[in-house]
C-alpha cells in the first residue's frame, strides 16, 4: 500500500510517496518517490510578514501538479501540512482557501508542538539503545523542534523560532537563542549519556558529505569540523566546489550552527542521522490511522 505526504516548509516543499509492506506483522517503509520544490516562503514571511502573490502563485501551481501525481499514483491516503512560514504569514489562512479551491489539496497549518510530534512519530528510537536518552533535533527553515526521549517515553518537547532561513535573513531574536540554550540545559541536567537524533535536509546533506557509512552518527567534533569547512567558503564556492544547490548552499552553515549549539548546551557527544523528517512522520501517521480504521 502506498501513502503520500506533502510538507510545505519555509525553505522548500516536498511530496513523498512511500510504500508500506507488512512483514511478520511489522510495517516496513520504502520511499518510492520524493519531489522537492525550492519555493522559499520564509523569505517573504520573515521579511514582510506575508506571502507575496508571486510566491503564492508558484506554490499553488506546484500543488496542482502534486494533486495530479497523487491521483495517478493510486494511493491509500495523503496528508498535506505547512509549518513555520505559513504559521507566521498574515495571509496564511486566506491562502489556504485559495489552495483548496485551485489545487484541490486539503492543506493544514500545524503548530510547532504537532510538528515535533509528527517528526518523532518515525519511531527511530526503536532502533537505538533503550537504556539511553535522546534529544530529537529537527531543524527547518523557520523553526527548530526539540524532543527529549528518556526511559522509553517523551519527557518534553518545544518549538523555537530559530530556523535557517530566518538566520540567513538575520531575523532570529537573541532572546530566542538564549531561551533555547536555557531550555536545553534545564531539561538535560543529570541525563547521561545523552545522544541526539538529527532530522532535516541539511543534517542529511552534512552526513552524506562526511563520507560516513558504517556508523549512522556524527561526533560533535566531526560536525564542528564540517561547519568550519563550510564557513570557510562563500555561498558561491559551496555551489561550485561542493555541488550544493543554491537554496541549500546559503542555509547549511546555519543548520550546522543550530545543531552544534543544542549539542554543546546538552553535553551531547554524537548525533544519529537516520535521514528521515516530517514527510516520513506523516507517512507513519497515515499508516497507523489506516490500521486503526481497519
Amino acid at each position: 500500500m502506498v501513502f503520500a505526504a506533502i510538507d510545505i516548509g519555509s525553505n522548500a516543499m516536498r511530496l513523498l510517496f512511500s510504500r508500506v509492506t507488512v512483514v511478520d506483522g511489522k510495517p516496513h517503509y520504502t520511499k518510492e518517490e520524493l519531489i522537492r520544490m525550492p519555493i522559499r516562503l520564509g523569505e517573504d514571511v520573515f521579511l514582510n510578514g506575508k506571502i507575496s502573490d508571486e510566491k503564492a502563485d508558484r506554490l499553488i501551481n506546484a500543488l496542482k501538479g502534486f494533486h495530479y501525481l497523487i491521483l495517478s499514483y493510486g494511493i491509500i491516503s495523503y496528508r498535506a501540512v505547512a509549518t513555520s512560514a505559513m504559521r507566521d504569514a498574515t495571509n496564511g489562512e486566506d491562502l489556504l482557501k485559495r489552495i483548496k479551491e485551485e489545487s484541490k489539496i486539503n492543506l493544514e497549518i500545524i503548530d510547532g508542538k504537532l510538528e515535533a510530534a509528527l517528526v518523532f512519530s518515525n519511531h527511530i528510537e526503536e532502533l537505538l539503545n533503550p537504556n539511553y536518552a535522546y534529544m530529537y533535533i529537527d531543524v527547518g527553515g523557520g523553526s527548530t523542534e526539540l524532543t527529549l526521549y528518556y526511559d522509553n517515553k517523551v519527557i518534553t518537547s518545544r518549538s523555537f523560532n530559530i530556523g535557517t532561513v530566518r538566520m540567513v535573513l538575520d531575523k532570529v531574536d537573541k532572546a530566542e537563542w538564549d531561551e533555547m540554550k536555557a531550555w536545553v540545559k534545564r531539561n538535560t541536567v543529570g541525563i547521561h549519556p545523552l545522544s541526539a537524533i538529527g532530522s532535516g535536509g541539511n543534517i542529511n546533506k552534512i552526513f552524506k558529505m562526511s563520507g560516513k557509512k558504517e556508523t549512522k552518527h556524527l561526533s560533535f567534533d566531526r560536525l564542528k569540523g564540517i561547519y568550519e569547512m563550510l564557513s570557510s567558503y562563500t555561498v558561491q564556492e559551496r555551489i561550485e566546489r561542493l555541488d550544493l544547490k543554491p537554496d541549500r548552499a546559503d542555509v547549511i552553515v546555519h543548520a550546522a550552527k543550530i545543531f552544534l549549539s543544542v549539542m554543546k548546551h546538552g553535553d551531547i557527544e554524537k548525533v544519529y542521522v537516520p535521514q528521515v523528517g516530517l514527510s516520513d512522520g506523516l507517512i507513519h501517521d497515515l499508516y497507523e490511522n489506516h490500521i486503526k480504521k481497519q
